[in-house]
């Protein structure tokens, strides 16, 4: 043999061990794919293998009996995952896989898929507190993706400074007005309406800002606030008309403007909005304009309280005061009052016997020299007496 052949014949095997060598560095990944229903999912899933120690990209369908099998794999760690519709429903990362038998790796998606929505879940809390997204959100996202959600917290954080902002203005215009701190009541109420003006809960309380404000002023000053507060309460109403406290509280400081006819109309809205307090209503009416000097408005309010609950004590009472504000009185000196006014008095001692007017209810009836005296238990029972 000569050196020629002598080389060529001692490299041989070198070149065999070589290659042997070669084939033995390749792997297998295996497995089954059961779908949502946790039966296994059939034929044409595909099923992608990753590697990221260095960069491959593999994939394989699924068989009739939804298994997969990917042989001739090099040694390396992968990340598994089930592509369905074109969507990423499960993985597995971190695959490392061996020679020798090949690496299981299953998928259950009916198990993964409350995974998956749990993700989903804690995303979405993520962004409505307005915090950051950790890694582990954010792994399996495209940079759109990513950069979408990015915007949606940054929105997010951006409407949580504008709500405390807007509470905090809010809640202090609440507790100035609960002290009846007006000026400062205004002021914030104010701040939260530029903010939200949309919200009626803001303009009704800037409203009753304006109106307590004005019952501390006189003249000009006090008109202004007046003004103010009407255009105010108009607004309120406009936001929630069926709001029965806001048509009462407009009709009271229209009152207080002394636009009697204009208060009657937005009580009466108020009754018909809320009608087991209608008597209530009316007679918050009557008890401003009495306030104002404006008996004949006043008792016909304190009268259409009566209409819509003929138990309101402290109605019947304010009536009667009424009626004996028309009494006549006769050469002798006798006090003649309208018809009804005696049965007013008597029908407040007998709703409320111990209330705060029944001693001057026992007054009124004495000066018109009621020839019967009434006295009335707290059970509401009526006796008689003749008068001394």
């Amino acid at each position: 043999m000569n050196a020629t052949l002598r080389r060529l014949s001692l490299a041989i095997p070198f070149a065999l061990l070589f290659a042997a060598t070669c084939w033995g560095q390749t792997s297998a990944i295996q497995g089954d794919v059961k779908g949502d229903d946790g039966k296994l999912v059939g034929k044409g899933i595909t099923v992608h293998l990753d590697r990221t120690d260095i960069k491959g990209t593999y994939k394989v369908n699924t068989d009739k009996k939804g298994h997969y099998y990917y042989g001739g794999l090099p040694l390396g760690t992968y990340t598994v995952w089930v592509e369905i519709d074109g969507k990423r429903r499960d993985e597995v990362a971190g695959v490392k896989s061996s020679m020798g038998d090949p690496t299981p790796v299953d998928f259950d998606l009916s198990k993964s898929a409350k995974t998956m929505s749990q993700k989903q879940a804690e995303i979405q809390k993520t962004i409505a507190s307005g915090g950051e997204l950790t890694k582990e959100q954010t792994r399996d996202m495209s940079p759109e993706q990513k950069a979408a959600l990015d915007k949606k917290i940054k929105e997010q954080q951006a409407t949580m400074a504008k709500n405390k902002a807007l509470n905090d203005a809010f809640n202090a215009g609440k507790t100035a007005l609960d002290a009846k701190q007006y000026d400062v009541a205004i002021e914030n109420f104010e701040k939260a309406k530029a903010m939200s003006p949309e919200q009626n809960v803001i303009w009704g309380n800037l409203a009753d800002a304006y109106a307590g404000a004005a019952k501390a002023k006189t003249g000009a000053d006090q008109q202004a606030l007046i003004d103010k507060g009407i255009e105010t309460y108009k607004q309120a109403i406009v936001l929630k008309p069926d709001d029965a406290a806001y048509h009462n509280n407009y009709a009271l400081l229209l009152a207080m403007d002394k636009k009697s006819d204009e208060a009657l109309v937005e009580l009466t809205k108020a009754a018909e909005l809320d009608a087991p307090n209608a008597g209530k209503y009316f007679y918050n009416g009557g008890a401003v304009l009495v306030n104002l000097g404006q008996n004949e408005p006043a008792g016909a309010m304190f009268k259409k309280a009566l209409e819509a609950d003929p138990n309101y004590a402290d109605a019947h009472y304010q009536y009667g005061i009424y009626l004996i504000g028309k009494a006549t009185t006769t050469p002798d000196g006798k006090i003649v009052p309208p018809p009804g006014t005696q049965e007013e008095f008597e029908k407040y001692l007998e709703l409320k016997p111990d209330g705060a007017n029944a001693d001057a209810a026992k007054a009124m009836l004495a000066s018109m020299g009621a020839t019967i005296q009434t006295d009335y238990s707290k059970s509401g029972k009526k006796t008689t007496k003749k008068k001394p």
